[in-house]
């Protein structure tokens, strides 16, 4: 299986945010670091499905998009389908939930706490924290995800923030 800049499986930096406070270690390059720049950029829009089959949802939206699918391999990543997209784009995922369908995105950052921080001063708000990311609100009622950096060129392509 490919992996992404961070050296982790696909699926770990698709779904597994950093938010350890402190110096960055050896082991997680993108660890949250005290200072105050940080970097972000879209990362992933999430199509959130309200079925009870994640497989058939999966194949449509592969088909609509005339995209291949994949199944991550980390068994807790059950209700969500990767729909693979060229290295350029955004990674697209198919998400089964629990309340109405909708699409939404995420912010990938290099410092989750930082990034939130910097969103709450254009007007957005904390929502719930979620495993290791937060979702937040716009202030035009959108809802989306703060994570750590989920593709390989990250470190290049970001935006950097002071």
């Amino acid at each position: 299986m490919r992996t992404p800049a961070s050296g982790m499986p696909w699926a770990h930096a698709l779904l597994r945010p950093c938010l350890s406070v402190g110096r960055q270690s050896a082991d997680d390059k993108h660890a949250i670091v005290e200072d105050t720049m940080h970097r972000s950029r879209l990362g992933t829009i999430v199509i959130d499905c309200e079925a009870p089959d994640i497989e058939r949802a999966a194949r449509f939206w592969a088909a609509a998009l005339g995209a291949e699918e994949r199944e991550l391999e980390d068994p807790g990543d059950a209700n969500y389908r990767l729909l693979l997209t060229a290295a350029d784009q955004p990674k697209l995922l198919v998400q089964k939930v629990d309340h109405p369908s909708r699409v939404h995105l995420d912010i990938e950052t290099d410092d989750i706490e930082a990034e939130v921080r910097r969103l709450e001063s254009l007007g957005a708000r904390r929502v719930a924290f979620v495993k290791r990311w937060y979702v937040m609100q716009a202030p035009t009622g959108q809802r989306f995800c703060v994570v750590r950096p989920q593709r390989p060129d990250f470190d290049e392509n970001a935006k950097v923030w002071d």
